[in-house]
C-alpha cells in the first residue's frame, strides 16, 4: 500500500502555510481531510492508497481570506496517479495569483 503527505509553502511570506484545509478524493469520493500544521505539513492523508487516480484539493481561498489577501484561486486541485507501492509527497508552492506543484520525495 502507498502513503501520502503534503506540504504547503506561502511564497509571498517565504514561510510555511499553516492552517490550509486539504481534502483527498478518489473518483469523486472524499477519502480524508486535514489541515496543515505550523510547518505547513500534513504527514499522512488517507490510510493506504491503492493504485489509481487521486485528487488533493487545497482551500487556498480561506487561507488568504484569513490574512486579508485577495487571491485569484479559491482552491487548488492537484490530480495525481498512484502506480506503485511507495510514499507519495505532493508539495504546493502558493501565492495569491500563482501556484506550482511537483512530485516530491
Amino acid at each position: 500500500m502507498s502513503t501520502l503527505s503534503t506540504h504547503v509553502l506561502d511564497a509571498v511570506r517565504g514561510a510555511p502555510a499553516a492552517g490550509v484545509a486539504v481534502t483527498l478524493y478518489q473518483q469523486g469520493r472524499q477519502l480524508d481531510s486535514g489541515e496543515t500544521d505550523a510547518d505547513g505539513r500534513i504527514g499522512t492523508l488517507g490510510e493506504a492508497l491503492e493504485p489509481g487516480t487521486y485528487r488533493l484539493v487545497f482551500d487556498t481561498g480561506a487561507y488568504f481570506a484569513r490574512r486579508a489577501v485577495e487571491t485569484f484561486y479559491p482552491e487548488v486541485a492537484v490530480a495525481f496517479v498512484v502506480t506503485e507501492e511507495r510514499h507519495y509527497h505532493v508539495p504546493l508552492l502558493l501565492s495569491p495569483f500563482a501556484f506550482s506543484t511537483y512530485r516530491g520525495s
